[in-house]
């Protein structure tokens, strides 16, 4: 080996020897610079602290909203009481609680859901079991709940929020405005005052109380959605509406329990919710105050209520219909139906009448008188103020017990067809027509065969069966008649039909059709 050759060879040998330590200090020199290069991120994960809370000055007013209604809803809750029921059912009635066409509206599926709670489910034979909530309104034990949540019951419990189980006794009830009275034996028990729903405004704050599902005293927050809704229920149009809406939950087994304002007082009670599931969907009601509390002091004083009656059909003045009345307010009530014999026949009430006071009281809608009414005792006189064709005049009434009649009279006989650009085919109300809409004997007209879609009939919410009573306050007595009066209505003026339907009586306006 040569010289040359020997050197390239050590050389070889120190550059392997020092390639090692250039490597590592290289690899040291990378590390140091990502540590110092390295995303911020990457150390903020285990190094920064936890976000402060906010100041309590930035939120205190929800902290005292917060604080309000804890307060609130620990003076209440010690009222509220979860209502057990036994009751024992017939084995022939067994689901037949309700007519069969209702249960869509009220069954399990129905737009009105389970608001009549397990009382309105499917009947068992011999033994059934229900649940509803209750309020406490005195300290001696008098107790507020619905009448659909013991209908039936022969045995009553009720537990109070500190676990103490007593045994009700059922004071009175009354099926009309779905309310019942319980008294335990007790003393010094925790009760709520009334308030007065007549000041309960859309809007303000609501909460309500009671067992829904079986999980004890619950309260759920909302507002009132609406005052002065009517009664839902189309099988008995003598039932008073008014009830107050509120998007508070209400669900099955808050039936009874209390709805109160911001200052603990009752304003109502909870009774039903309309809802496709059964279960809350926004829309809860409570019979307001203004009813419960009159109600409830007659049942604990003689254990039943009996209402008073005048015996006609009534709607709301709108401002639709109040010009075809000479009313400029669209406010009272307007007679849609007068009972043969009744107390309002024997007034000389007719049909189109606008009631807008009751002794010296003024009355805002149908539901209001149906109120005052109804709240007054069989054989009390009263004044009613009446609108008829644009004069003021004042009419004594007898009021008479609540209770069914018997219709009678003569027969119609004839026939005839009509179709118009109302929109409406119609013929006359013959003997076997009247039998297959059960229309009753005083009641003359014409009957709607055909509905276009679109048109102004269908728009007013006519339908086939429905029959027409009269136009534009005038009666008439076959579809020839009606194709006339309504071939007489200005081309661009409404027509107001009075129609039968349903049982009852109601106004409807028919809006001029284009190129009318």
């Amino acid at each position: 080996m040569n010289v040359t050759t020997q050197w390239k060879d050590n050389t070889r040998k120190w550059t392997r020897r020092l390639a090692m330590p250039v490597l590592a200090l290289a690899l040291i020199a990378s590390f140091a610079t990502y540590e110092c290069v390295k995303p911020a991120a990457a150390k903020a994960a285990s190094a920064a602290p936890s976000a402060a809370p906010l100041d309590v000055d930035s939120v205190s007013s929800l902290l005292a909203l917060d604080k309000a209604m804890e307060t609130l809803a620990a003076r209440v809750t010690p009222a509220v009481v979860n209502v057990t029921v036994t009751s024992r059912t017939k084995p022939e009635n067994a689901g037949h609680q309700m007519p069969e066409d209702m249960q869509q509206f009220f069954g399990q599926g129905g737009p009105f859901g389970q608001f009549f709670g397990p009382q309105m489910r499917q009947r068992q034979p011999q033994i059934e079991h229900g649940m509803g909530s209750g309020v406490v309104i005195s300290p001696d034990g008098y107790i507020v709940t619905n009448n659909h949540v013991i209908d039936g019951a022969v045995d009553i419990r009720v537990t109070t929020s500190n676990r103490r189980v007593l045994k009700a006794k059922l004071i009175g009830a009354d099926p009309l405005t779905d309310l019942a009275v319980l008294k335990v034996n007790g003393t010094d028990l925790a009760s709520a005052p009334w308030g007065d729903s007549k000041e309960v405004r859309p809007g303000q704050t609501v909460l309500a109380f009671g067992n829904p599902y079986g999980f004890r005293f619950t309260v759920t927050r909302g507002i009132v959605s609406a005052i002065h809704r009517a009664n839902p229920d189309p099988t008995n149009p003598s039932k008073p509406g008014e009830f107050i809406q509120t998007d508070a939950a209400i669900n099955p087994g808050n039936s009874g329990g209390p709805l109160v304002d911001a200052r603990g007082q009752v304003v109502g009670i909870n009774t039903f919710l309309i809802s496709s599931s059964g279960s809350f969907s926004g829309m809860g009601f409570a019979i307001p105050s203004q009813i419960v509390r009159p109600t409830v002091e007659t049942l604990i004083r003689d254990g039943k209520v009996s209402h008073g009656h005048i015996g006609i059909g009534i709607a709301d003045v709108t401002p639709e219909n109040a010009k075809f009345f000479d009313e400029s307010n669209a406010a009272g009530g307007v007679v849609t139906q007068v009972e043969p014999d009744s107390p309002g026949a024997k007034a000389g009430l007719q049909i189109g009448d606008v009631i807008t006071e009751i002794d010296g009281q003024k009355v805002s809608d149908a539901g209001e008188l149906q109120v005052v009414v109804g709240q007054k005792k069989p054989g009390t006189k009263v004044t009613l103020q009446v609108l008829r064709d644009g004069k003021t005049m004042a009419i004594p009434v007898t009021l008479e017990a609540l209770g069914n009649r018997t219709d009678e009279g003569s027969d119609d006989s004839g026939k005839g067809e009509g179709k118009m650009h109302w929109g409406i085919g119609l013929s006359n109300l013959t003997p076997d027509v009247r039998d297959q809409l059960q229309a009753p004997r005083d009641i003359h007209g014409a009957v709607i065969e055909q509905v276009q879609p679109g048109s102004p009939a269908d728009n007013a919410g006519l339908q086939q069966g429905d029959i027409i009573l009269e136009v534009n306050r005038h009666k008439v007595q076959s579809a020839s008649e009606v194709k006339d009066a309504l071939a007489k209505v200005a081309k661009g003026e409404d027509a107001l039909l009075l129609v039968w339907s349903n049982g009852g009586n109601t106004f409807r306006v028919l809006h001029s059709p284009e190129g009318a």
